[in-house]
């Protein structure tokens, strides 16, 4: 018997796609920037990052884009609330479970001797494309390690990531931009308070 898995599109997305969607809302300067807010802008990212056909970004309307930031500040919210170490906001957790059982579902399709893992599309496009987004994210948050996943110590930044590090003591979203950018800041400050003095 043989087993195929067809490729044509990417449906099982990694952690990285999905913290990337996270961060389509950032600061910028110490000012919050939405990445999302216009309305080419989700479908020219997700089409982008390979995560949605053309065809499917063309026939979205006003309200799955107000659903596709309400997805992403949800799953933002459940992740913060794992980091900080405090119960996510219920209603935030509805939303992901919402999408998350509106999307994409596998299934085996069978002819003859060959069997193929296929898929059936959820309720829209957008459900399908923000529920594969969803998904890396809770199954790590579920069953992988919830506390490798961090907020840029960058009080400008403010990135989630993903500490893979072997010591699991990242403390930055990147060291060359915001890790250099604090201790920058901390040899400024100790440059302007002086040398310290015995006492």
């Amino acid at each position: 018997m043989l087993i195929q898995h067809p490729h044509d599109h990417e449906h099982d997305l990694d952690l990285e796609a999905a913290l990337d969607f996270l961060n389509t809302r950032e600061l910028e300067h110490g000012q919050v920037v939405d990445r999302l807010e216009r309305p080419a802008q989700p479908r020219d990212w997700f089409v982008g990052q390979g995560v949605l056909h053309e065809e499917a970004a063309g026939t979205w309307t006003d309200p799955d884009l107000v659903r596709i930031r309400a997805v992403r500040d949800a799953l933002h919210e459940v992740v913060d609330a794992v980091v900080q170490e405090r119960r996510p906001d219920p209603e935030a957790v509805e939303v992901v479970n919402d999408v998350l059982a509106q999307g994409v579902v596998p299934h085996l399709d069978c002819d003859g001797t060959t069997v193929r893992i296929g898929h059936r599309h959820g309720a829209s496009p957008v459900d399908d494309a923000v529920a594969s987004l969803a998904a890396p994210i809770v199954h790590e948050l579920a069953s992988g390690r919830p506390d490798r996943f961090r907020i840029c110590a960058n009080d400008t930044c403010r990135w989630t990531f993903f500490d893979a590090s072997p010591t699991a003591r990242r403390r930055w979203c990147d060291m060359k931009t915001c890790g250099n950018r604090a201790k920058a800041a901390r040899h400024r400050q100790r440059a302007k308070q002086g040398p310290a003095t015995a006492s």
